[in-house]
């Protein structure tokens, strides 16, 4: 079993919270050839499928400390380390995944994959269409979080995972930690679900879809067929200055920006970017489209918004969805956020609790909002590696 850390004697840096893994590798494993396509919740077919993934740290002998970890939105597999030593930043969670951090590679053998549907090197909508050669754009059929787990399961498959000690995520990483515990309980010894949802308010749906809308009104969207000429880059920015607005909280925003102006000393009695809030956001959504695919964001914002926990497998009864689970649950909310608020998670909790499961519940003290399970907090960094070695010591 190879673990994709290479020269780790030659490249370790250390930084706030310790020492990453040093140099990684994305890998790819590509299933469901034809004849044989990935049946997807919709009806429909795909294949062949390629995952990109990354792990780190060491299976060991009898195959008991794999640990999943799903990311977010935009997020991809790159979750730690760096890929050559020019890197300027790691990967999207180092600040947790590492050598004596909250998810202990000298303990741990970490997985993580790019999601089905997204654009950073497992198949989506950018992926060429074997049918006609061309990217699929819109003819790349919807997908939910139930086929992103079914594509995980295939990967852990070929890496001979047969069990998970844990399933980590936040946001959409979190439905997908909440997927895994029902969808294959035999295979699910714990969950730490963070900051998320098991369904969507219909504030989260409208925010999604204002931003599904910004993209589509694009004239260069062309009906998500623009892989050959302009991008609809004005669209996939405003899309992405929208939901940055719900990954912050108020508190963040006015300590970060206040009303101050962005270098200078009056209006300009136009359209400019006069505050440094505006200029923030303008930033943010420049950077998204060097990055990522309008087509991905429509595909995933759908995704998350089809996900119903209860109604997939409880019949409507969140109760009896979790009674399926034979999980050990960390559910961890942030005061500050209110994309998913703190009530849901605890409508997770009370779920699991009537369903007979065994949950811890913390909401950690936060003020930057959603994204807060991004960003280094001590507190959720000791809740994470407690939880963990409670759950290793009693297997």
């Amino acid at each position: 079993m190879t673990n994709g850390i290479l020269a780790m004697s030659e490249y370790i840096e250390h930084d706030r919270e310790g020492i990453t893994v040093g140099l990684v590798e994305k890998r790819f494993f590509t299933f469901a050839e034809p004849p044989n396509e990935m049946k997807l919740d919709s009806g429909a077919k795909l294949g062949p499928v390629t995952i990109a993934y990354e792990t780190y740290g060491e299976l060991n002998s009898d195959r008991t400390n794999a640990i999943l970890v799903c990311h977010a939105l935009s997020g991809d597999s790159h979750a730690a380390g760096y890929y050559t030593e020019k890197d300027v930043k790691p990967g999207w969670w180092d600040i947790m995944v590492g050598p004596g951090k909250g998810i202990d590679t000298d303990k741990y053998f970490v997985i993580c994959s790019n999601i089905l549907g997204s654009c950073m090197g497992t198949t989506g909508p950018s992926s060429t269409n074997p049918l006609t050669g061309r990217p699929y754009g819109l003819d790349f059929p919807l997908v939910t979080i139930g086929d992103m787990v079914e594509a995980q399961k295939v990967l852990l498959d070929h890496l001979r995972v047969k069990k998970l000690l844990c399933v980590v995520g936040g946001s959409i990483g979190g439905m997908q930690v909440l997927e895994w515990s029902v969808r294959y309980p035999d295979m699910v010894e714990s969950a730490i679900p963070l900051a998320t949802t098991p369904r969507h308010s219909a504030l989260a749906i409208a925010f999604n879809e204002v931003a599904r809308q910004a993209i589509m009104a694009d004239p260069n969207w062309h009906a998500g067929h623009y892989y050959s000429r302009e991008r609809p880059d004005h669209g996939l920015a405003v899309a992405r200055m929208i939901g940055h607005i719900t990954y912050l909280s108020e508190e963040s925003m006015r300590e970060k920006f206040g009303r101050r102006l962005q270098d200078k000393c009056d209006f300009s009695y136009d359209f400019d970017a006069d505050f440094q809030v505006e200029s923030y956001l303008r930033y943010q959504g420049r950077k998204f489209v060097e990055r990522f695919d309008a087509n991905s964001f429509l595909y995933i914002t759908k995704a998350a918004d089809y996900y119903d926990l209860a109604k997939d497998h409880g019949n409507g009864s969140l109760v009896k969805a979790f009674s399926k689970t034979k999980a050990k649950f960390l559910v961890v909310s942030f005061t500050s956020d209110w994309l998913y608020p703190t009530h849901q998670s605890k409508t997770i909790v009370e779920a699991i609790k009537r369903s007979w499961g065994d949950v811890s519940f913390c909401e950690v003290e936060a003020k930057w909002g959603h994204d807060a399970f991004l960003l280094p907090n001590p507190r959720l960094t000791s809740l994470i590696r407690g939880f963990l070695e409670n759950v290793s010591n009693t297997l």
